[in-house]
């Protein structure tokens, strides 16, 4: 097994923890960012060498946790995408009051997600949910088979994931949810899931590697298992944590409302700053092929949402400017598996 490399200390990590990185200034963050992404970068390097061909599915829950977008994981049982999740949160040194996991089925009720109704305030007349431990006191969430969730979890879970809010006595109540990760096993067609489907602008196929890499498959699987039955994680090796994935959505934040002056009178944003012309007409170019010829389903939400995607990539990868390589993000906007082997054959 290749060295560990080199950890945060303790001190730093505690003092870092004292300072919500959602509060810093672009001026506060503008000194450190570049060490967050090398931190960002040996971290999902480092997490791909514990998974057998997963690297493109850990680089891109990377970027949807920095642009705090939720991801889809679709695949089959059996293809870690529930793993993926697991050694990602450890990982990132995340604790077990910041994490929520949950298997929906059609059986699900509101108080397994968000709480019980806490039965002292009932007979006070309020109807007051208990939410420790439940879905609006995690910071990192994973929805395991998030499809088969009856209506009362979707409206619950679209409240959430749009408004990040939920209700307490008919008033609305922030969640602490940062990064969203679910699963499926498959991707339904009905109507009434497709506002749920279009929440995740990102959908990324976890397919079997038997075919390919079956000698690999073998070791590490075996090694997994001696992992999980002595108990040991050597997958945490404090590359990266949480506040690093904080600090850097703040930080792209504060870049996306920054406006300066060309020197000609004119004000330029983000996009003048940091999508090439050229690179940004190719991005037009081939989502009007995508819905023109393909019937790819782009939302305008999704637009706005890919271009943060675009920008969160190709910062963590080169420094900030989109390239042509950061447009291959379009290969996961697929609504069906479909959709998503078209994609993924076309778009690179």
């Amino acid at each position: 097994m290749p060295p560990t490399r080199t950890k945060a200390t303790d001190s730093d990590t505690s003092s870092a923890n004292k300072i919500n990185p959602e509060e810093l200034s672009l001026a506060d963050l503008q000194s450190e960012a570049d060490t967050v992404r090398k931190r960002i970068n040996r971290f999902r390097e480092s997490l791909g060498r514990f998974f057998v061909n997963k690297q493109e599915i850990i680089d891109l829950m990377c970027v949807a946790a920095i642009a705090q977008e939720p991801l889809l994981l679709v695949g089959p049982p059996g293809t870690a995408k529930s793993d993926l999740v697991l050694k990602f949160k450890d990982a990132l040194a995340i604790e077990q009051g910041d994490y929520f996991e949950y298997m929906l089925t059609r059986f699900t009720e509101p108080s397994e997600i968000i709480g019980a109704i806490d039965i002292r305030e009932l007979r006070e007349g309020r109807y007051i949910r208990k939410k420790e431990g439940k879905l609006p006191t995690a910071k990192l969430v994973f929805l395991d088979e998030i499809f088969k969730s009856n209506s009362a979890i979707l409206n619950i879970l679209l409240t959430i994931i749009n408004e990040k809010k939920f209700y307490q006595d008919g008033a609305p109540q922030p969640v602490n949810l940062r990064v969203l990760f679910a699963a499926t096993n498959e991707i339904p067609e009905q109507g009434e899931l497709s506002a749920l489907k279009d929440r995740f602008v990102l959908k990324a196929e976890s397919r079997s590697v038997q075919d390919e890499h079956f000698e690999e498959l073998i070791d590490a699987g075996l090694q997994n298992e001696v992992y999980r039955s002595l108990n040991q994680k050597p997958w945490m090796e404090g590359h990266a944590t949480l506040t690093d994935i904080l600090k850097a959505n703040r930080y792209m934040t504060h870049l996306f409302a920054r406006k300066q002056g060309d020197g000609r009178g004119e004000e330029q944003n983000d996009r003048h700053m940091f999508f090439p012309k050229n690179v940004f007409r190719e991005f037009q170019r081939l989502v009007k092929t995508l819905v023109r010829e393909d019937r790819i389903f782009v939302s305008d939400r999704k637009l706005v949402k890919l271009y943060k995607l675009f920008r969160v990539r190709a910062w963590l990868y080169s420094g900030g400017t989109v390239s042509r390589d950061d447009l291959r993000l379009l290969a996961y906007l697929g609504e069906s598996h479909q959709e998503i082997a078209l994609l993924r054959q076309k778009v690179p």
